[in-house]
């Protein structure tokens, strides 16, 4: 009843929206003008029908029904998100961020409290897909839509934001481990939905020697096992084979029928873009992430993720150029 009252009213929102919108145009009508209009329209909408319609949710109205010009896709995206989600969504500029986080709601079925913060986090930046060809983004998020295929891009971040483990300046990678432990709950969330947590220090024995594998989870979605190892500092070229070995036995000895090949994922405090591109470790299905225990300023970060976004395009239309 709730889902269906709410669509109802998501509906009628966008209906007076692209109602008012193209009174506006079709008057052709100056912007001064056109503010007029919708000045003297939501006080009489809201002197009859309540503070729904103040001027503010008029507006707001106005570019729900220009973000989303389909009436098709509309009635699709009020059927699974509220109009509360919806409202997140519209000062989003960019078609395919938007798209990402319409997808990853639904899958994930985030709160309007959740969603919220993983905007303000930044994830679309923070996911391997931002930094691919725009092409490839809309093939994973059709493909997401549509088939409910996730892409591992979709998954995995870089940085992952540590700040509520409270580490000081100087700790060790058990420090690192043990406060991961402790806030296990927390570590979940900023990995992502669908994570499942199997170990702490997973022995393996090869050739009676004991070696140990940080942290292991298991995704529900990708249907394989990630084992993750915690560094301090910067990444080193003696990290691939160390998670290369890890991944090997894992593949022979705990993978089961059914599942995908295991991923690793090497989390640094640094790392040179450069460095980790030679070692192509995307061949063997490894992934490195900075994690950071205290962040920057919200600006400092948001030109950060920006600037490396840049980056990895402009390196892509120069491959594309050769």
């Amino acid at each position: 009843m709730a889902v269906s009252v709410n669509a109802t009213m998501s509906m009628l929102y966008w209906q007076i929206g692209k109602r008012i919108n193209q009174e506006i145009e079709n008057k052709n009508h100056s912007e001064k003008y056109g503010k007029q209009i919708v000045a003297t329209l939501w006080r009489q909408l809201e002197k009859e029908y309540g503070t729904s319609f103040s001027e503010k949710n008029l507006r707001r109205m106005m570019q729900f029904a220009e973000v989303f010009p389909d009436e098709k896709i509309v009635v699709s995206l009020m059927r699974q998100l509220s109009w509360s989600h919806i409202k997140i969504l519209i000062p989003i500029e960019e078609s395919l961020k938007r798209e990402f986080y319409i997808e990853m709601c639904i899958l994930e079925k985030w709160s309007v409290r959740v969603f919220q913060e993983r905007i303000q986090s930044l994830l679309y930046e923070r996911t391997a897909i931002s930094k691919k060809p725009e092409l490839t983004i809309r093939q994973d998020l059709e493909l997401l839509k549509n088939e409910q295929k996730l892409n591992p891009d979709l998954v995995f971040r870089d940085p992952y934001f540590l700040d509520f483990l409270g580490l000081g300046d100087l700790y060790s990678e058990k420090d690192l481990e043990t406060s991961i432990i402790a806030e296990l709950q927390r570590f979940l969330i900023e990995l992502g939905s669908d994570f499942a947590f199997l170990s702490r220090q997973k022995q393996i024995s090869i050739d009676n020697r004991d070696y140990y594998i940080d942290l292991l989870f298991y995704h529900r979605r990708l249907k394989c096992l990630v084992a993750i190892d915690l560094k301090i500092g910067e990444f080193e070229a003696s990290y691939k084979g160390q998670m290369e070995f890890y991944l090997r036995y894992l593949e022979k000895y705990e993978q089961v029928e059914g599942e995908n090949t295991p991923i690793g994922l090497i989390l640094c405090t640094g790392k040179n873009e450069e460095h980790v591109e030679l070692m192509q470790l995307d061949k063997s299905n490894i992934r490195v992430a900075d994690y950071m225990t205290i962040l920057p300023s919200q600006k400092i970060l948001r030109e950060k993720l920006h600037r490396a976004v840049e980056i990895a395009h402009q390196k892509l239309n120069a491959k594309n150029d050769e």
